[in-house]
């Protein structure tokens, strides 16, 4: 009370000594004021609490906590004044040193008395319009650009390059080898190395388009997916783990890597590509919404209990979506209005609260999705099964005959195989005796000739006949035993307890070498199976005659239902290793086979009513202010919808402005990582953010030019990279030039190709090509890198894989925060956060990974026997590891000091070296 009457005692005494006093003037009384004691945290580029006094607009605009901070004739409504007037203010200013005189704290109140009266034009600094900033502008294709050397450009690309070069007369470099052009495209289109053979036939193709063919083979490749794949999801951070603290397994993100493989290789239109990742749950692309949910998240049994720690984590995770939108579709950090209005460029916080209410009806669950998804699985699909049928003809080869006096193994319920001596016959019949249970049910019944072909099949005219009557026409027809589909849901059953038997009738005779048959080879069910069975074959002369039956098998035991079906050990030691290998590729098989046929879980987007977005202060969910409706920052544009909108309605019209042509950001941004992705650097080199706080592109109208040309052209991203790589900027050699690295260092107007060392995930997947180990199977669940797929710590890596650990790199198991304990040296992500170009380090541990690692040692070995198998000459063993790894031969020197070094070291040795030489890393 007595502060307070002091208080006023003393601002009556400073109006009365002023009743008689001119108006204040702002130059002359109040400016010195804010000066002595504001300016030093709020002006120019210091703005705590986003206020700045400098600025006649932004100081009457007013910062991130309060309203307007000075309002006219409203002394005490003025955070200005009340701030500096009361000592015990929580924000009492300035908050350190010394305090205002009771004098200046009466004349910033006459003058906000007086009207708050600002003249134009006595700022000290003129604040730029923020929304002036050149990718804020429309998209306009420009003139392309005449240039003196008019031989040299190839396309419009090398007007702009070229323009720029002689403006500075600096001349472009000499073209690159046809070699280290193709080295170069294929790495950067499909991340594998040429063959020498591809090399060769390079070489002999002088044909005019030949260039071209070499780009159009290589976009055509299912390996270019793969490639620019790996680009997509380091920006988006996919990971197969959900991060934090947990970091616990996302078994079922891997569909999203598969989609995203896939429509790369289709050559989706961006356009689509953007739609369907936003809201493919209304067109048919359930796997793409994955892309809402890539981020890290604490799942509902990792946070507190409390309903603030719910709140909290609910807009933690809207919040990733929201960054993942910005960041990968507009290069822009929208999400740094989350607790204020940006620092940089023209978003409101309200404006990214509106961002979120587009989204705010996603949760992070699995969905179900239908199986297979696009044409990628239905190709792994009837891959694997032609393999597994491939393997099960192997290992028949292997069965013991029918009359061998040798132990055979168990019946099972998977999978039998009777072979027997070859037999001349039109027919054969299966004739059950006695079953485990109920009547017998077979759900393919196999009959193969000496060429390993199923003559069963209906497909190639087998038909087929049985005791008693069909089951059901939908599950255990008679039609279901040789269709090829295996599983209980097409099988044939019989009407006869315990027995019954279905025969084969082939088109002509066949040469008969064995039978194979399951009661469920999806491994569901063992009940109905034959224990006691006869095969017969039709004689010429009308009679059955016996080639199998069970009675040289092994009781079957149901409590040890085991898939055995050959006795190893009765075999030599090399047909047991070919067996032993077969057998687990054939349970390899069966359970991708059984993942396809199992209904799909992907962890994408799930939709729900969205929730009510409010304004928060400070970011934080306790102290909500308005509620917004969807929309989008003005700067962009205008998009908006009602409270009410729908879940899906709102993605679908947030998709709708982005791939919008008068958004300026969307195709600037996309033909800005196509560029990165060839020459190693953007044309706007901070690729996820275009705003203020990003670097200005270097060759703007270029940047335009393609943007323009990308969206009339239908959004494709091919047509893309072949405008790209045809160009004659692209095909440069890399030579260092002193006189124009004087001028341009680092290289940003293109005199050169800028060399590049290749990401981890292309060398590891380079030694295994080159090798001719390199897994080439597509899709479906990562591979481990490490001895567990989540949890908090201790991740032991893997050093040796079998045949899954060689696929690509991109379908390994990703954990976050861990590296891959070899190639993750080479500046491999995290996936913690978007990674829109990766930097390229060098440090001593990368070459004792590449020299030192046990996957370098093997695959070294590997080379080197696969070079002593195919040239049993050490010096043409040379030439040929020069050839594979270097796409050349080597010096004669090189030839003469290898040599040495191979008789005293070993061939493994020097494969070591040159995968650790930086002509091998690095593209030129």
């Amino acid at each position: 009370m007595i502060r307070w009457l002091v208080a006023i005692f003393s601002l009556f005494a400073i109006a009365a000594g002023a009743a008689s006093a001119e108006p204040v003037d702002f130059v002359r009384d109040v400016r010195p004021i804010l000066q002595k004691h504001c300016y030093e945290c709020h002006a120019g580029d210091v703005r705590k609490s986003g206020l700045r006094f400098d600025i006649r607009s932004e100081a009457m605009k007013g910062g991130e906590i309060y309203g307007a901070s000075i309002v006219a004739g409203k002394p005490e409504e003025s955070p200005l004044w009340s701030f500096v007037a009361d000592e015990e203010a929580d924000l009492a200013m300035p908050p350190e040193g010394d305090r205002l005189t009771a004098a200046d704290i009466g004349t910033l109140r006459r003058w906000i008395e007086e009207g708050a009266v600002w003249p134009d034009g006595v700022d000290t600094v003129k604040l730029e319009d923020p929304r002036d900033h050149w990718s804020f502008r429309q998209i306009e294709s420009p003139p392309v650009p005449s240039v003196k050397q008019t031989a040299w450009p190839k396309n419009e690309i090398d007007h702009f390059i070229l323009a720029k070069l002689e403006q500075l007369q600096l001349a472009p470099s000499a073209p690159a080898t046809r070699t280290e052009w193709l080295r170069r495209v294929t790495f950067d289109l499909i991340g594998l190395p040429p063959t020498p053979q591809e090399v060769e036939a390079f070489h002999n193709d002088q044909a005019d388009g030949a260039y071209e063919r070499v780009v159009e083979r290589l976009l055509a490749s299912p390996r270019y997916g793969e490639r620019w794949a790996q680009h997509w999801l380091d920006v988006v951070r996919y990971a197969d783990t959900h991060g934090f603290e947990v970091n616990t397994e996302r078994p079922n993100a891997w569909p999203y890597r598969d989609y995203v493989i896939e429509a790369i290789n289709q050559d989706l239109p961006y356009d689509q590509f953007i739609r369907q990742q936003l809201a493919g749950d209304t067109m048919n692309a359930n796997a793409a919404t994955g892309f809402l949910v890539t981020a890290s998240v604490l799942l509902p049994g990792q946070i507190g209990k409390d309903e603030p720690s719910k709140r909290l984590a609910r807009q933690d995770s809207l919040d990733e979506i929201v960054t993942n939108i910005g960041t990968t579709f507009l290069g822009l950090t929208v999400h740094c209005a989350r607790c204020h209005n940006h620092k940089f460029d023209p978003i409101s916080q309200r404006e990214y609260y509106q961002m979120q209410a587009f989204v705010s009806g996603v949760e992070y669950e699995d969905r179900e999705i239908a199986r297979p998804q696009g044409d990628m699985q239905a190709d792994q699909l009837h891959r694997w099964t032609e393999r597994a049928r491939e393997v099960a003809l192997e290992l028949a080869r292997h069965a013991p005959l029918a009359d061998s006096t040798s132990p055979r193994a168990m019946i099972n319920s998977y999978e039998n195989v009777d072979r027997f001596a070859p037999v001349r016959t039109t027919q054969i019949r299966f004739h059950v005796k006695s079953t485990n249970s109920l009547e017998p049910c077979i759900d393919e019944l196999e009959v193969f000739n000496a060429d390993g072909q199923n003559v069963a099949l209906a497909q190639l005219g087998g038909k087929v006949s049985a005791s008693g009557e069909r089951r059901s026409p939908k599950r255990h027809d008679l039609r279901f035993v040789n269709n090829g589909v295996y599983g209980n849901s097409s099988s044939w059953m019989s009407s006869e307890v315990g027995g019954g038997w279905v025969s084969v009738e082939f088109p002509q005779p066949e040469w008969i070498e064995f039978v194979a048959w399951g009661r469920d080879r999806q491994g569901k069910f063992t009940d109905r199976l034959a224990v006691d069975y006869v095969i017969e074959a039709l004689g010429e002369n009308g009679q059955w005659i016996r080639v199998a039956d069970s009675t040289n098998r092994r009781p079957f035991d149901i409590s040890k239902n085991s898939h055995t079906p050959i006795e190893v050990d009765s075999l030599s030691e090399e047909e047991q290793a070919e067996v032993r290998r077969l057998l687990e590729e054939k349970e390899t098989l069966a359970k991708k086979l059984s993942r396809l046929e199992e209904k799909q879980l992907v962890f994408a987007g799930k939709f729900r009513r969205p929730d009510e977005i409010h304004v928060l202060s400070r970011g934080n969910p306790e102290m909500p202010k308005e509620q917004v409706s969807p929309g989008v920052p003005e700067v962009l544009g205008v998009t908006a919808l009602a409270q009410d909108a729908s879940e899906a309605s709102r993605r679908i019209a947030l998709a709708d402005w982005i791939v919008s042509k008068s958004n300026p950001l969307t195709a600037r941004v996309m033909v800005n990582r196509i560029w990165q992705g060839h020459f190693g650097m953007g044309l706007v080199e901070t690729a996820n953010d275009f705003g203020h706080n990003g670097v200005p592109p270097t060759h703007p109208e270029l940047l335009d030019w393609l943007s323009a040309e990308f969206m009339q052209s239908g959004w494709s991203l091919k047509r893309m990279h072949r405008f790209i790589v045809l160009s004659a900027a692209y095909r440069q050699g890399g030579d260092y030039n002193a006189d124009a690295a004087a001028l341009d260092a680092d290289d940003l107007l293109l005199w050169r190709f800028p060399p590049q060392r290749q990401m981890g995930e292309v060398i590891r997947d380079s030694i295994l090509a080159i090798n001719g180990n390199l897994n080439l199977e597509m899709g479906g669940p990562g591979f481990s890198l490490f001895d567990k797929r989540g949890g908090l710590t201790g991740y032991a890596p893997i050093e040796t894989f079998g045949e899954e650990g060689l696929r690509r790199m991109i379908y390994s198991h990703r954990v976050r925060r861990e590296r891959d304990a070899i190639f993750g040296a080479f500046d491999c992500p995290d996936y913690g956060q978007s990674t829109s170009r990766r930097r390229e380090s060098t440090t001593s541990i990368q070459a004792l990974n590449l020299f030192n690692s046990r996957f370098v040692l093997d695959q070294s070995g590997v080379l080197a026997e696969r070079l002593r198998a195919e040239h049993p000459e050490p010096a043409a063993q040379i030439n040929a590891v020069y050839g594979l790894v270097l796409l050349r031969e080597p010096s004669p020197q090189e030839l003469t000091e290898a040599t040495a070094f191979v008789n005293e070291h070993g061939l493994q040795t020097l494969c070591r070296v040159l995968f650790n030489s930086n002509e091998f890393l690095f593209i030129r």
